[in-house]
């Protein structure tokens, strides 16, 4: 693969050791020069904006950290960004796939949950309602937050 025409492959490569000096302005540079193109990898991978520019965030962040780690012997300086970019793309596609799993099985087992109501004990529901009466407003609305919309404590 071949860098953006914008850059030589020795000029990505000369920003890279800058970048692993910590120097932000060659991040900058090199940003300009890569994001276009890592954003369109992770476009076609993720098919949502909103995930493929996160993707793009993480792997910049990735380069700033890792630059020092870049051997030119495996490939052009492109080739790694893309490398990076796609891996981190694919994590991402994979995990939202996980989660869209996740929550399917959960809202099929919350319908099943709903199909069968839970016998009622009166002497218990007045004991609720009679300890929930004794609390203050702001701790019936802890209460009410973690039970009805699932907030935690923090």
């Amino acid at each position: 693969m071949e860098p953006p025409t914008e850059i030589t492959h020795q000029d990505a490569e000369a920003l890279l050791k800058r970048i692993a000096a910590r120097d932000c302005e060659a991040l900058g540079v090199f940003y300009d020069a890569f994001a276009g193109r890592l954003l369109s990898v992770a476009m076609r991978i993720l098919n949502d904006a909103a995930m493929a520019e996160d993707v793009l965030q993480e792997v910049f962040v990735q380069i700033w950290e890792r630059a020092d780690t870049y051997d030119p012997g495996r490939g052009g300086v492109f080739t790694w960004t893309v490398v990076m970019t796609r891996n981190r793309a694919i994590d991402r596609y994979r995990s939202r796939q996980r989660s869209l799993q996740v929550l399917e099985r959960v809202a099929a087992e919350t319908d099943s949950m709903v199909e069968e109501p839970a016998p009622v004990d009166s002497d218990r529901d007045a004991g609720l309602r009679s300890a929930v009466g004794e609390l203050t407003a702001d701790q019936r609305t802890v209460i009410e937050l973690a039970f009805f919309k699932g907030l935690t404590q923090s």
